[in-house]
C-alpha cells in the first residue's frame, strides 16, 4: 500500500482539476454568452491567489511542442483558402512587416519609460509581444459578429506572425548573448528560408498524406494519423532550421483543400468530432494556465513596487496596442495598392471603421509568453540576462491587456461602429444551394427516364427537391435567404425526429429491442437531427 502520494499522482490530479475547471467555466461562459478564453483567464488569475494552491509551470517546450503544433493544424484547417489567397498582402503586411515595426518601434521608445532598457533590449521585448494569437483572434472575433473579412484577417495573420516574432527573437537574443548584429540581408535570406523551407516541408508532409490517407477508409485510423501530422511537420520544419510553424500551416491550409477526396462521410463525421473536442480541451488548458502564472512572472521582481509594476505594464500596452494602430492604416493603403497592381482590379477604398477595428484587435496570447520563458538566463560573459524577469513581466501584462480589455470591448465596439452580417456571404449561399439543387433535380429526371421501373421514387423525391428550391430564392433586401416556409419545413422534420427519438427509447426501456439495435437507429436520428439543425 503506497502511504504517500507521487510526484507524477499530484501532477494527474492537477490536470484532472483543470480540465474539470475548463469544462465547467467554459460551460457557463457560453451559457451566458461571454468568451470562454478571456474567462478562463481571469478564473486562473483569481486562482493564482488562492494560498496553498500548487505553482503550475508553463515551460516554453510544453507551449512550443505539444500545444502550438495542434492549435494552429485546426486553425489552418477552418481557414478558408480562397480569403487567405485574396488577402495575403494584407496578410503578409500584418503578419511579417508589422512584427519588425514593432520591435523597432519598442526599440527606440521603451527606453523613455523603462529603467535600464536600451535599443537591443527594447529590440528584442518588442519581438517577443509581436505575434497576435491564433486562438483569441478566432474565438473571440467570431463571438462578437465581427465582419467575416476582417476575422479571415486576423486568423490569416495569427497563422503566420509566429514564426516571423520567432526570427525577431531570434536575432534580439544573437544580439545580447553573443553581441552579434544581423545584416539586413542576413535577416531577409533566414526569413525567406523560414517561409519557403517551412512551405516546402509542409506541403510534402501533407501531399504525402493525402496520398496515403487514398488506400485507406478507417475512421480511427485516420483519426490518429491527423494527430500525428501537425507534430512531423513542426518538428521536421525545425529539424532543417526552417519554421516549423509555417510547416504546419502549409500541410494544414493543403489537407484541409484535400480532405473532400480522401476522407469518407464516416470518416469526416468522427475526426471533425474528435477534433473539435481536442482543440476546446487544448485552448480551454492554455488559458487557464496562463492565468496561474502570476506567481512564477513576480517571483523575480522584488527591486520593484507594485505600483511601478503596474505603471510599466500600462504604459507598456498602451505602447503596442499604439505601434499597431499607427501600422495598420497606411498598412491597408499599400496591401490596396499591391492588390490593384498584381490583381488588376479595381477594389473600393477601405473602411475606415474596419481598419480600426483590425488595429484595435491586437491580442496576444501564450506563444508570447512562451517566447518570454524561453530567454536564457545568463549571457556569454556569464552575467545574468539582462531585464529577463521585467520582459516577462511586461509580456504578462500586454497578454492580459489585450486579451481582457480588447476582448470584452470588442462586442460594445462592434455595436457602436454599425458593423452588420455581410450580405454577400448570405447570398453566396443562396446561390449555392440552388446550383447543388437544381444538380439534384437534373440528375433525378435523368435517373427517372432511364429506370421507368422506380418512376413513383423518382417522382416523389423529385417533389421535393423542387419545393425546396422553390423556398430558395436568393437574398431578401437585407441580405437574408428568403426561406421562411423552408425553415418552418424544417422545424416540422426537427419535431419529428424527435417523437421517433421518444419511441424509439420507450422501446429500448420497455425492452422491446436490445441496446445494439437501438444505438443504431439513435445514430440515423442523429445525423438527421444534426442536417436538420443546420438548416433550420
Amino acid at each position: 500500500m503506497i502511504s504517500s502520494m507521487t510526484p507524477l499522482s499530484e501532477l494527474e490530479l492537477v490536470l484532472l482539476a483543470l480540465m474539470i475547471v475548463v469544462a465547467g467555466v467554459s460551460g457557463v461562459a457560453r451559457r451566458f454568452g461571454y468568451s470562454y478564453p478571456i474567462v478562463l483567464v481571469l478564473v486562473g488569475l483569481a486562482s493564482s491567489f488562492i494560498p496553498g494552491l500548487p505553482r503550475i509551470p508553463l515551460p516554453p517546450d510544453v507551449v512550443f511542442l505539444i500545444f502550438l503544433p495542434p492549435l494552429l493544424f485546426a486553425s489552418a484547417w477552418q481557414t478558408s483558402w480562397r480569403e487567405f489567397r485574396e488577402n495575403m498582402f494584407s496578410i503578409s503586411l500584418l503578419a511579417f512587416a508589422l512584427v519588425f515595426f514593432t520591435a523597432f518601434g519598442v526599440a527606440y521608445t521603451a527606453h523613455l519609460f523603462l529603467p535600464n532598457f536600451d535599443w537591443r533590449i527594447g529590440f528584442l521585448l518588442g519581438a517577443v509581444v509581436s505575434p497576435t494569437d491564433a486562438v483569441a483572434a478566432s474565438s473571440i472575433a467570431k463571438k462578437v459578429g465581427m465582419p467575416q473579412r476582417i476575422v479571415d484577417l486576423l486568423e490569416g495573420e495569427s497563422l503566420l506572425n509566429d514564426a516571423t516574432g520567432l526570427l525577431a527573437l531570434e536575432f534580439g537574443i544573437g544580439m545580447l548573448v553573443h553581441g552579434t548584429s544581423p545584416t539586413f540581408v542576413e535577416g531577409a535570406l533566414r526569413l525567406v528560408w523560414l517561409v519557403l523551407g517551412g512551405v516546402a516541408v509542409g506541403l510534402a508532409v501533407g501531399g504525402l498524406v493525402a496520398w496515403f490517407e487514398r488506400w485507406i477508409d478507417d475512421g480511427p485510423v485516420e483519426i490518429a494519423i491527423s494527430l500525428v501530422v501537425p507534430y512531423v511537420c513542426y518538428l521536421s520544419g525545425e529539424a532543417i532550421h526552417s519554421s516549423g510553424v509555417i510547416a504546419v500551416v502549409a500541410c494544414g491550409l493543403l489537407m484541409s483543400r484535400r480532405s473532400a477526396s480522401f476522407f469518407s462521410a464516416a470518416s469526416r463525421l468522427q475526426a471533425t468530432a474528435v477534433w473539435e473536442a481536442l482543440e476546446f480541451l487544448l485552448n480551454g488548458l492554455i488559458f487557464i494556465l496562463l492565468g496561474l502564472q502570476l506567481p512564477a512572472v513576480l517571483s523575480g521582481l522584488h527591486e520593484y513596487s507594485r505600483l511601478q509594476l503596474l505603471g510599466y505594464g500600462a504604459a507598456f500596452s498602451a505602447l503596442l496596442i499604439a505601434l499597431r494602430l499607427v501600422w495598420v492604416y497606411p498598412g491597408t493603403v499599400v496591401a490596396r495598392l499591391l492588390r490593384r497592381l498584381f490583381h488588376q482590379k479595381e477594389l473600393p477604398p477601405p473602411n475606415p471603421k474596419g481598419i480600426f477595428v483590425v488595429g484595435w484587435t491586437g491580442m496576444r496570447g501564450v506563444v508570447a509568453l512562451a517566447a518570454a520563458s524561453s530567454l536564457p538566463l545568463t549571457i556569454m560573459d556569464g552575467h545574468d540576462f539582462p531585464q529577463r524577469n521585467l520582459i516577462v513581466f511586461l509580456t504578462f501584462s500586454v497578454i492580459l491587456v489585450t486579451l481582457v480589455l480588447q476582448g470584452t470591448s470588442l462586442p460594445f465596439l462592434v455595436r457602436a461602429l454599425g458593423f452588420k452580417q455581410d450580405e454577400s456571404t448570405v447570398c453566396e449561399e443562396g446561390e449555392v444551394r440552388r446550383l447543388l439543387l437544381l444538380a439534384a433535380i437534373e440528375s433525378l429526371r435523368t435517373g427517372r427516364a432511364s429506370n421507368p421501373e422506380a418512376s413513383h421514387a423518382y417522382d416523389d423525391l423529385l417533389h421535393q427537391y423542387e419545393h425546396r428550391l422553390a423556398e430558395v430564392t436568393g437574398c431578401s433586401p437585407n441580405g437574408e435567404l428568403a426561406t421562411h416556409s423552408a425553415n418552418n419545413t424544417y422545424s416540422i422534420m426537427l419535431e419529428l425526429v424527435t417523437q421517433e427519438r421518444q419511441t424509439l427509447n420507450r422501446m429500448r426501456d420497455e425492452g422491446t429491442i436490445g441496446d445494439a439495435l437501438h444505438r443504431s437507429i439513435e445514430r440515423e436520428l442523429d445525423l438527421s437531427e444534426s442536417r436538420l439543425l443546420t438548416m433550420a
